[in-house]
């Protein structure tokens, strides 16, 4: 490349398209690419800034005189490209321990932990572990819904925006989205912190907040939560709310059309059909509904 300030210019695509068709005609273009990848690879570590302070604060500082080697563009570009290799293959070494999980609309996934735990996550959702300290604390980051099957052992947590769940060895499911937090103790004894407050749930025991306030809910005696049989269930639940459920079990938009959401529905619809799940919620509340390709509009019946 001419000008080496245009190294700057390339990787902020400020080259003009003469500049571009240029470059791909000299020999710099395969090493510039190269190093573009490897550093849009790395995520900078956290880092202790007070920890790091105090280190340098009490080194050994000696003054050296430096010595300044010249070198040329080429021998600048290998550099470079080592340097960026060698970042990011430090990072994913010593910093990468978090593992992560996600699913899409009408997706579910089993993920077995280290300890042989499961964690089945059901559409939309997240978990996140660190696979570094999973033997010393048992702890995950859960944004969605998940049935999990514990192996007995040390604590484990289930971490969510709304609350916290700690078991030993049980089954449960935690249902964290929008407005919504529900924990369901299928086996064994589950610890649920709420607001700074804990309560227990044996088998068949359930908490649950909607917009905010906690909910007189009905003993259960399912064995499993009724969406690993792909069906989503509901008890008194705000009608926007199972709205979004269908939403994340179906690729569809759907809006409602003069309708009070905040409008209780009890009931379940099913994952394999959508014309018939569509059915199932709008016909108890006596209502009906439109299709347009991946929308739908829910209305009032006879409107």
């Amino acid at each position: 490349m001419k000008n080496e300030n245009n190294i700057l210019k390339w990787f902020d695509n400020k080259l003009s398209k003469e500049e571009v068709e240029d470059l791909k005609r000299s020999e710099d273009l395969d090493t510039l690419e190269r190093i573009s990848f490897y550093a849009s690879q790395l995520e900078p570590p956290r880092v202790d800034k007070q920890k790091a302070l105090e280190v340098f604060r009490g080194r050994d500082i000696k003054k050296q005189q430096t010595k300044v080697i010249p070198i040329g563009f080429k021998d600048f570009m290998k550099v470079a490209a080592v340097v960026a290799v060698l970042l990011v293959s430090s990072y994913f070494i010593f910093f990468n321990n978090m593992k992560s999980f996600e699913t899409r609309i009408a997706q579910t996934q089993t993920i077995v932990l280290p300890d042989t735990s499961e964690a089945i996550l059901n559409a939309k959702s997240e978990l996140v572990y660190n696979k570094k300290t999973w033997n010393d604390k048992r702890d995950i980051e859960l944004n969605g819904e998940a049935f999990f099957k514990v192996s007995k052992g040390a604590k484990f947590t289930v971490h969510t925006s709304a609350g916290m769940v700690q078991v030993l060895g049980t089954q449960f499911n935690v249902k964290k989205r929008e407005n919504y937090f529900e924990v369901q103790c299928y086996e064994g004894l589950v610890g649920v912190t709420y607001n700074d407050k804990t309560i227990k749930l044996s088998k068949g025991k359930s908490f649950k907040v909607v917009n905010g306030d906690i909910q007189v809910v009905n003993d259960f005696v399912a064995k499993t939560p009724s969406w690993l049989d792909k069906e989503s269930s509901f008890e008194k639940t705000p009608l926007n709310l199972v709205v979004s459920e269908l939403e994340r079990q179906y690729d569809l938009e759907v809006s409602l059309e003069a309708i009070d959401g905040s409008q209780l529905f009890t009931g379940s619809f099913t994952h394999k059909d959508k014309n018939t799940a569509l059915q199932s919620i709008t016909i108890p509340l006596n209502l009906s509904y439109r299709i347009e390709g991946n929308r739908v509009t829910i209305y009032a019946y006879g409107k």
